[in-house]
């Protein structure tokens, strides 16, 4: 398995201690706020070196402490490994086998995982940045180089924004081309994505719901007549919004302006859609990115499941559950009234969460 054994230090309420995660399945059964989603943070820290609920590691220290730490031991590539995460006095330094990690882009391949939570509701109904991440974050599962493609993008575009607020036009032309160069990477790498999202994504939905035709559609900001946009057509879409970038001092078009919906019958399905229906659009999106990432990588990831079946009825549970994507180890987490012994197998271990400590 990936995870073997995580190690615990002043992280949130969890006690300080080794916890044993060698199984295949491993569920975490408590009541709210007694620490089982604290324990898949670790588990996420660990794989991304950042937490999925605050980008401020303070928040994260165990109540009047000061520092934290996680080490979490895997395996891979039959060879025992680990990775040390330690934050103190405002300083996080990550290690992967006592070797300090300088960008946390080398960490990301090493123990991939899928998230499942309930903040995913955000990629059905949420703001367009909040789709534009979602396609971001399942390339940079496999493609580190994408990583690079959108800092450089963003490097770009502040300093371009900075040139409009700032009214030094004579430079725009060297950042347009710049902007096209980077942006089309980006555009080119979403796109490919998309159409490989929709060979899974659709077909899932489908058989779930009986609804048929669901698509993920992607509407760049940069269009073309042509299938393909070329560096050549984008310089002219800059140059002909130059004015309106002016007035408004800021970047109108580009990858960072790109639209991601879901589409049926050529309508915006979320707009009519049910709170039920746009939740299993954003459970079925995190089982295609699973699902994405073992087609284009070939291996499987460790799936992290918080709180994610409590609003699905028990038809649609039933069903999810069934087409839950390959994965290398599953960790989930169950109010105590959830029949959770019906999703068990022969490799599955259950700890009883309470007060942030673990028992069998």
């Amino acid at each position: 398995m990936p995870f073997l054994y995580q190690t615990l230090y002043n992280f949130r309420n969890l006690k300080n201690d080794t916890i044993d995660l060698s199984n295949r399945e491993v569920y975490f059964v408590g009541e709210n706020g007694q620490g089982k989603s604290n324990i898949l943070e670790s588990l996420y820290y660990s794989s991304y070196g950042v937490s999925f609920r605050t980008h401020t590691e303070s928040q994260i220290i165990k109540k009047n402490q000061k520092n934290f730490s996680i080490n979490s031991i895997y395996k891979k590539n039959d060879e025992i490994q680990k990775v040390s995460i330690i934050y103190d006095e405002g300083k996080k330094r990550i290690e992967k086998n006592g070797k300090k990690i300088v960008d946390r882009k080398e960490l990301i391949n090493t123990i991939p995982c899928i998230l499942f939570c309930h903040d995913d509701m955000r990629f059905a109904t949420g703001e367009p940045e909040n789709r534009r991440f979602f396609i971001d974050q399942s390339l940079t599962l496999y493609d580190s180089l994408y990583i690079d493609d959108l800092r450089n993008y963003k490097k770009i575009l502040k300093s371009r924004n900075l040139i409009l607020k700032s009214h030094q036009y004579e430079m725009l032309d060297v950042y347009d081309n710049q902007l096209a160069q980077q942006g089309l990477i980006i555009q080119e790498k979403r796109k490919k994505a998309i159409f490989l999202f929709n060979q899974i994504f659709g077909k899932i939905y489908a058989e779930i719901t009986g609804i048929e035709g669901l698509t993920i559609h992607y509407g760049t900001s940069w269009k073309s007549e042509n299938e393909k946009i070329t560096y050549e057509e984008i310089l002219k879409i800059l140059e002909s919004k130059r004015e309106q970038d002016k007035t408004f001092e800021t970047t109108m078009s580009g990858p960072h302006r790109d639209r991601i919906n879901f589409v049926l019958e050529n309508k915006n399905f979320v707009q009519t859609a049910s709170t039920g229906q746009c939740r299993l659009i954003s459970l079925l999106l995190r089982v295609a990115q699973a699902v994405f990432y073992t087609r284009t990588t070939g291996l499987k990831p460790v799936l992290l499941m918080d709180d994610v079946l409590l609003e699905l009825d028990p038809d649609k549970r039933q069903k999810l559950t069934a087409l839950l994507p390959e994965y290398e180890q599953l960790f989930c987490t169950f109010l105590p009234g959830e029949p959770y012994e019906r999703y068990m197998k022969d490799t599955t271990k259950i700890y009883k969460i309470s007060n942030g400590e673990w028992y069998e």
